[in-house]
């Protein structure tokens, strides 16, 4: 635990790392996180949710001073699984350091991000900054994500906690500390195909239905078209095909079915929607009788260049020295929910390793982070008041 008059982030970060929260498991996260807060003067709420069927998710949200505007700062303390043990040459819940580099699970996505959150708040107000500061944890990130953010931002509207702006510490850069802030993500879309047919036996075709040509010209349909070029913003959208299977051992029987499982990668020239109506009309033109199951897990989104990402940027400059690139690259994270709230952009150590064997991160980059969020909440306040 940190002591009243600091917060030691990199200590604060192996606390973290040390709690085996492997999604949806907390461990004792949560606590860590609520206990630093609360000894800054945050008022914290703990907000466990569940579907019918699921694991209890907790998050947490928690408010220091008065506003408007407020800032918001969103992380999770969930992980992925370790996966193989062997691989790891050092023990991913122990936050070993080693020539000055954190180890552990965690370390770059993003419990250290999180630590950072809390040190750069400390530094602001020891400095006199004033101001409304707002977080949103959760412990559903890397899981579902149905019991996490986006029912923790239903509970902030309903309450009236509604962020001016908010600020996500995913791992955005890709190989050194501010080179890159996201101001937006890509949709993503999975479509679930089912052809049927009818099983029958190799040599007698007429008696049988096989449902391989039918799924192949669908496929064949589906990764001929180029859906766009991309734009000022955005890569261009890619369509990929990530299963193909019909469960048949032997070599003398016609499927039953034919299965295969698409993503679409997508961005804001389109929409779950005009896409799904895409996928629908192509199955219905090439599958003949089938089933399809279409997943939107998020909306392609922008968060177009202005005040917000001119005081993130700002701060990168002042700190590290470079002015960072303004992407929309890499996958989905939760601020495809929050920015249905308020402008959202996303800022945190390097990813090179996140998900990875030895996960890890530079003790000088936790330090580098906490002062970067430090002058954001600073030149925040400072801009948004004039």
């Amino acid at each position: 635990m940190s002591p009243a008059n600091t917060v030691d982030p990199v200590a604060l970060a192996r606390a973290l790392i040390r709690c085996p929260s492997v999604t949806p498991r907390d461990a004792g996260a949560l606590d860590i996180v609520q206990s630093t807060a609360e000894e800054l003067g945050f008022v914290c709420h703990r907000l466990p949710f569940s579907d019918p069927g699921d694991t209890e998710v907790d998050n947490l949200y928690a408010r220091l001073g008065e506003g408007p505007p407020l800032f918001c700062f969103a992380g999770h303390t969930d992980v992925v699984p370790v996966g193989e043990e062997s691989a790891w040459h050092f023990d991913p819940f122990a936050a070993e350091i080693a020539e000055a580099t954190l180890y552990g699970r965690g370390a770059a996505d993003m419990k250290s991000a999180i630590a950072c959150f809390l040190a750069a708040v400390k530094q602001f107000t020891e400095a006199g900054g004033t101001g409304a500061i707002a977080l949103l944890i959760t412990g559903d990130e890397e899981g579902a994500a149905r019991n996490g953010t986006r029912k923790v931002l239903s509970w902030m509207s309903a309450h009236g906690e509604v962020p001016d702006v908010c600020l996500v510490g995913e791992p955005t850069n890709p190989s050194r500390l501010g080179e890159m802030v996201k101001i937006g993500r890509r949709g993503s879309l999975t479509g679930r195909l089912v052809v049927r047919g009818r099983q029958g036996h190799v040599a007698y075709p007429h008696l049988a239905d096989n449902p391989i040509p039918r799924l192949l010209a669908v496929l064949a349909q589906l990764t001929a078209n180029h859906l766009d070029h991309g734009n000022a913003h955005f890569q261009l959208t890619n369509l990929e095909v990530t299963t193909v299977d019909v469960g048949n051992p032997a070599t003398n029987v016609i499927p039953a079915n034919a299965r295969a499982t698409i993503n679409i990668r997508f961005n804001d020239e389109h929409s779950g929607e005009t896409l799904s109506n895409w996928l629908r009309e192509t199955c219905r033109e090439h599958a003949g009788a089938h089933d399809l199951d279409i997943e939107v897990s998020g909306e392609a989104f922008l968060t177009p260049p202005g005040r917000l990402t001119d005081v993130l940027s700002e701060s990168i400059e002042r700190v590290l020295g470079q002015r960072p690139e303004l992407s929309t690259t890499g996958g989905t994270s939760d601020a495809r929910f929050i920015k249905d709230l308020c402008p959202v952009v996303e800022f945190g150590m390097v990813g090179a390793t996140m998900h990875a064997a030895d996960e890890s991160v530079t003790v000088a980059d936790i330090h580098a982070l906490t002062e970067v969020y430090a002058d954001v909440l600073k030149t925040f306040f400072r801009k948004w008041a004039s």
